[in-house]
């Protein structure tokens, strides 16, 4: 009976997903979710789109955030920094239109203007070695696919196919048992330029870049830092094996300390999340659109204590972010089933 009901309840979500999608669609209209790797923040889950009447709970631990931020004194000479990078795949053939993500400032508070422009780099993937293409034991980031820079939005509403962002900071949890966030979480919602969405296919690996852009003389010695996944949450939307392996699963444990201590997995998309050093070329012909190059791919793990408990230090990382496209209707049905499938990996939580 509990089964027939499930199939049952399943049915009518899609149905109600496919005819009514763009009303719930967000962060624009149409936009829905296709890849979400939430952050952590003690416990607090950012609203989630589409709206879920009880998001799982997070972590309770603030997370860190690793530097990815190239500067620069004139308009006529490259950006030069360090980068962070991940991977991700998801189910679904439609192109990323709009980019959600987190991450803090290292100087502790938010400069004045804060950062101006991001680098937003979509690249291939080279497998796990050895190989004669990569004799290294992880995956790293390949060529360069679709790379833009996106502009801090003027009056902070976005418009489809703007190529702006907006910035806000986001509240985290404090008290007993909880460790204070090292800075302050903020969040970033990107539209992508017109005519320059990824053109993703489903069950791909790629690789995403995000980089604070910042002219010395205009913005000041900022620091910013991309901030890391909540590992205690899966994503029902990436893939999984065996379409692509390891894909998105559980990699392991950890014990969060009691009364009583409580074993929690670890979930993790594919490999580690890296960093390396990066220039960015700015085009005279297309301005939005830079010529990159990059070295290096040193793989990161997480921080005890901010990312969790002691032996959370064994773990690859996965930063946080999302991404979202304007699916057709078939891809809205496998959407709407992606978001119960996170509901009922709460209730399995719970029970």
């Amino acid at each position: 009976m509990n089964a027939r009901r499930g199939a049952i309840a399943l049915a009518l979500a899609a149905l109600s997903i496919a005819v009514c999608g763009p009303a719930w669609a967000d962060p624009l209209p149409n936009e829905v979710i296709k890849f979400r790797q939430l952050p952590l923040n003690n416990g607090l889950v950012p609203a989630l789109f589409p709206p879920v009447a009880a998001p799982p709970p997070g972590a309770p631990y603030p997370g860190h955030d690793e530097l990815s931020t190239a500067t620069r004194t004139s308009d006529n000479i490259p950006w030069q920094g360090v980068y962070m990078a991940d991977d991700f795949a998801d189910k679904f053939d439609s192109p990323v239109v709009h980019v959600r993500w987190w991450g803090s400032y290292l100087q502790s508070t938010l400069p004045p203007g804060g950062v101006k422009q991001f680098l937003i780099s979509f690249e291939s993937d080279v497998p796990a070695g050895p190989s004669p293409t990569n004799p290294l034991s992880y995956s790293h980031p390949g060529e360069p696919l679709l790379n833009q820079i996106v502009t801090l939005d003027t009056d902070g509403v976005l418009t489809p196919g703007s190529g702006t962002f907006i910035e806000k900071p986001l509240p985290t949890p404090v008290g007993p048992g909880l460790i204070p966030p090292p800075e302050t979480l903020f969040e970033y919602n990107a539209e992508l330029n017109l005519g320059k969405e990824f053109p993703e296919h489903h069950d791909t690996v790629y690789w995403l870049k995000i980089v604070a852009l910042v002219d010395l003389e205009r913005d000041g010695p900022i620091q910013w830092g991309w901030h890391d996944r909540d590992w205690s949450i899966p994503d029902p939307y990436a893939s999984t094996p065996p379409a692509v392996v390891p894909g998105e699963g559980i990699i392991g444990g950890v014990v969060i300390p009691g009364p009583p201590p409580i074993t929690v997995p670890v979930w993790h998309f594919q490999d580690d999340a890296v960093s390396g050093g990066i220039l960015v070329f700015p085009d005279p012909a297309m301005p939005n659109m830079p010529n990159i190059q990059q070295d290096g791919w040193t793989p990161q793990h997480y921080v005890f204590p901010y990312d969790g408990p002691t032996d959370i230090q064994q773990y690859s990382k996965d930063l946080a972010f999302e991404l979202y496209t304007i699916p057709e209707p078939c891809t809205l049905m496998l959407i709407g089933l992606g978001a119960l499938a996170l509901a009922a990996a709460r209730r399995r939580r719970e029970d």
